[in-house]
């Protein structure tokens, strides 16, 4: 359920900064936002969230979940679409009981031949194969998480989560004040996995009062509880 969609010719820098201050998101080549979204016959509010990356500590469980990845080769680069990541996205697609769009190209092109984000891929090897692979957009002074994939094989090494603790570490090493991830959605757990990098640093649109407001302690209709959701 589309709020509002706007076509740029181009989206990098501090206008990307402003366009995901204000609850906005990319969309193939374009950029939305929304309030709400349709899920399984139901109408769920939804709310942007956002990391403070001043105030993101690593605790225990996402030390463990590094650790334990440690061994993979991991590589950011620009973004280039290949076979081998259409590949690994489509047994990914066959492997998960939600939907998502058809193709890497659908996704973040959408039969366009232009990209007009800053995007960068990052690659996640176990002796050449690869097994996951996390795309993300660059601002000035923040970061717009946009997609993860992996092999189903490695789900026990948490590949999804391993990623965002990636972005949001080359995000703090590159300066950047906020990492985006998209939204969580009221009624709807299945996105709370976005807390994962520290809740302690969540911060949620307030689309009312145009401001972004802490999560921890906030009261939401159906999201995760704040103190069950803690991983610092």
């Amino acid at each position: 359920m589309i709020k509002a969609i706007h076509f740029p010719m181009e989206m990098v820098g501090e206008e990307l900064d402003q366009y995901l201050a204000k609850g906005w998101f990319r969309m193939g080549q374009t950029i939305f936002t929304t309030d709400f979204i349709p899920v399984e016959g139901k109408i769920h509010p939804v709310f942007w969230l956002r990391f403070d990356l001043d105030r993101i500590a690593f605790g225990k469980k996402q030390k463990r979940l590094l650790a334990a990845n440690k061994n993979f080769e991991t590589r950011i680069q620009p973004f280039r679409l290949t076979e081998e990541l259409e590949e690994l996205y489509s047994i990914y697609q066959a492997n998960i009981d939600f939907e998502i769009s058809p193709s890497v190209e659908s996704n973040l092109l959408d039969g366009d031949i232009a990209n007009i984000y800053d995007t960068q891929l990052i690659t996640v090897r176990d002796n050449g194969r690869l097994i996951a692979a996390g795309i993300f957009d660059n601002g000035l002074h923040s970061m717009a998480g946009i997609l993860n994939f992996y092999h189903p094989d490695y789900k026990s090494k948490s590949p999804g989560k391993y990623l965002m603790l990636v972005k949001v570490k080359y995000a703090i090493d590159t300066g950047k004040r906020y990492y985006y991830p998209g939204y969580i959605a009221a009624g709807y757990p299945k996105f709370d996995y976005k807390f994962f990098p520290g809740i302690n640093a969540a911060e949620i649109y307030d689309g009312i009062h145009e401001r972004w407001v802490d999560f921890h302690g906030a009261s939401l209709p159906g999201t995760m509880d704040s103190n069950s959701g803690n991983a610092i």
